[in-house]
């Protein structure tokens, strides 16, 4: 592959192209360098930094590609974007109570993540919520006992309930959400038991439905959370034990991800009717926990499409406010303390997957003979003619018959009454044909149906050093759709339309949907520069701070990538905080039951076998058991050759 042929081409149109304006929620740019950058605030003002500069910075230090790049000053800017809006809010509308955030470990349990949400976040009392036992031992030992809330949600069992109760005795704000019914007399039991009167909150099925992917905990149907029956059933319950005192908080959630304002205000006002009901009951209640449900625009469209939001920051915090407000001094009820558990929001900004190119296929002919052979079968023939025949009026034509016949010596190589340089000969004609026809169909107004999808067919295949399926899961299991684009090159012309495919050797490892900002919706190409040889070419995919990591699954024993946290310095520096190694082969291997010194045992032995019998010699076997060792020490993705500029 040569360097390709410069065309026109700027960094504003790239940035354009990718839609990296919209999305990039003031943190992501391009350069008129062409690289892709990180911009963070500083009271003096904006530091921007080049992603491939601090890529090289850390490839520098032996960390490898494919990596998790975390940005911690996005992480900590998210939080105060987030507790500074609700204060402003709160401020500007005369609100009484206040704004006590939590962030839910399930979106990103890493440790790396956590201590820096939970460290930046005591100067807002901004808490965690813990879904299960492990969740909640994460954070008794990541918080300090200072009044932050932990929210506990999930089924609870003796021993999660009383680790929470124990811990108030330090000064943890533990709150029992009360998931279903069956968990009340749990705590009961539990905290007479220990003689600490526990804090109760209660989950209610709201009736309200919103839209997006992330809709099944809404409604009636929804998994979780109490019936109007139910809460009913608990309310007398409390009241018998003389604890109806304890309950001081109401919970709901709608969704993680909700693109429509509308439903978001419909949610907080039924929410606030089940509010003004449980004060009337004689419930001390205090809290009002909105769930998740701040989105983030993935597509950069500010629409109400399952991928995008129609609403920014601000005004979510604005309605959430004034909605609180309408309905509580309507019933001369004090305003409580709002609590919303914004996770995906919070960190999918920080985080992102960068990998190189490993390979490309094209879907292009291969230089086609002036002349065709003498010999070549007629089929052939017909495919040269309609070559040379190729007419805008007449592309329709021109491709049934070139499909006819392609499919046609198909079936004679099947049959061996052609060989292979015949059939060869024949898609490379077809390749050419549909190259051209897709050229001419561009300029037409109107496409018809079987013409349409030829860019998709002669798309080419990026194959990328990642797996979809460990790093970046939602795009396989629900279609979710992240931004995609090169990290470099855009004062060049990306000339090429391509899928990215990983190394899993899976038909569902590849990403082919991507945003299209022009339609504001979903293309399934994406434009990419020609590869040059000799030159890395590296493809970042955005906001993946929530969930990927944590489902991420072990699909061909491809583990975790190697992952590396920078913080960027005021003075336009930047320091590699931390960095994880990727999961070694000997690591995954024992993910799922093997014992890499066994296996070790077990090859050694057949190498030795391999001696006496006169296969190999003594110095083969040790080279072999050293190549062997290395290999199960080494990365689970593709290791090139490292240079002297890595």
């Amino acid at each position: 592959m040569n360097k390709p042929i410069a065309l026109p081409w700027s960094a504003a149109q790239s940035a354009e192209l990718y839609g990296i304006r919209e999305w990039g929620n003031n943190y992501f740019s391009i350069s008129d360098k062409g690289d892709v950058t990180v911009s963070v605030a500083f009271a003096e003002g904006d530091v921007t930094l080049s992603l491939m500069d601090i890529l090289s910075g850390i490839r520098q230090r032996g960390v490898p590609l494919p990596m998790v790049l975390r940005i911690e000053n996005i992480l900590e800017s998210q939080i105060a974007r987030l507790n500074n809006a609700f204060a402003d809010a709160m401020e500007s509308s005369g609100y009484q109570g206040q704004y006590r955030g939590v962030f839910p470990i399930k979106v990103n349990q890493q440790c790396q993540v956590i201590e820096t949400l939970t460290q930046f976040g005591e100067q807002f009392s901004h808490g965690l919520e813990a879904g299960s036992k492990a969740e909640l031992i994460i954070a008794l030992s990541t918080l300090t006992p200072d009044g932050r809330l932990i929210i506990c949600n999930g089924y609870k069992d003796e021993e999660f309930i009383d680790l929470a109760l124990r811990a108030q005795r330090l000064g943890f704000h533990c709150v029992f959400v009360l998931e279903t019914p069956t968990e009340l007399p749990i705590i009961i039991e539990r905290s007479e038991a220990l003689g600490i009167r526990p804090k109760i909150g209660v989950r209610v099925k709201l009736s309200s439905k919103v839209s997006g992917l992330w809709n099944s905990t809404s409604g009636d149907r929804s998994i979780f959370g109490l019936t109007t029956n139910q809460l009913v059933e608990v309310i007398d319950n409390l009241k018998a034990h003389n604890i109806l005192d304890c309950l001081e908080l109401l919970h709901y959630h709608l969704g993680s991800q909700i693109p429509n304002i509308r439903d978001i205000r419909n949610g907080v006002l039924e929410a606030c009717r089940y509010y003004v009901d449980l004060v009337k009951e004689g419930a001390s209640m205090g809290y009002l926990d909105l769930g998740g449900g701040l989105a983030v625009d993935y597509l950069g469209a500010r629409s109400n499409h399952e991928h995008s939001k129609n609403y920014s920051l601000a005004e979510y915090c604005t309605d959430v406010v004034e909605v609180v407000m309408s309905t509580l001094d309507a019933n001369d009820i004090p305003h409580p303390h709002i609590v919303t558990e914004s996770g995906r929001a919070t960190v999918a900004y920080s985080s992102m997957l960068l990998f190189d190119i490993l390979d490309v296929t094209h879907f292009e002919a291969a230089p086609l003979p002036e002349l065709l052979p003498q010999q070549a079968h007629e089929l052939i023939h017909n495919l040269q003619a309609v070559l040379e025949n190729i007419a805008p009026k007449a592309l329709q034509e021109c491709y049934n018959d070139a499909t006819y016949y392609r499919d046609e010596l198909n079936e004679l190589f099947k049959r061996g009454q052609i060989n292979l340089r015949d059939r060869s000969l024949g898609e490379n004609l077809f390749l050419e044909i549909l190259q051209q026809i897709k050229s001419l169909v561009s300029d037409f107004h109107r496409v018809p149906p079987e013409l349409d999808g030829l860019k998709e067919y002669l798309a080419d295949i990026y194959y990328g050093n990642f797996s979809v399926f460990q790093s970046l899961p939602d795009i396989w299991a629900i279609d979710q759709v992240f931004p995609v684009l090169p990290l470099h090159r855009h004062n060049e012309h990306p000339s090429r339309e391509a899928i990215l495919a990983d190394i899993t050797c899976d038909c569902d490892g590849k990403i082919d949907r991507f945003l299209d900002p022009e339609s504001r919706d979903f293309r399934t190409t994406l434009p990419l520069h020609p590869m040059v040889d000799e030159e890395d070419y590296i493809i970042g995919v955005f906001l993946v701070g929530a969930y990927q990591e944590t489902l991420g699954d072990l699909h061909n024993l491809l583990g975790d990538t190697a992952v590396a946290s920078v913080r960027i310095n005021e003075d336009g520096s930047f320091d590699l905080v931390k960095e994880l190694e990727g999961d070694s082969i000997a690591d995954v291997l024992s993910y799922v039951e093997y014992q890499p010194q066994g296996i070790l045992e077990n090859f050694r032995q057949t190498a030795e076998q391999a001696v006496r019998s006169g296969k190999i010699s003594a110095v083969e076997r040790r080279k072999l058991l050293e190549c062997f060792t290395d290999s199960l020490r080494g990365y689970t993705y593709y290791e090139g050759q490292m240079t002297e500029t890595d």
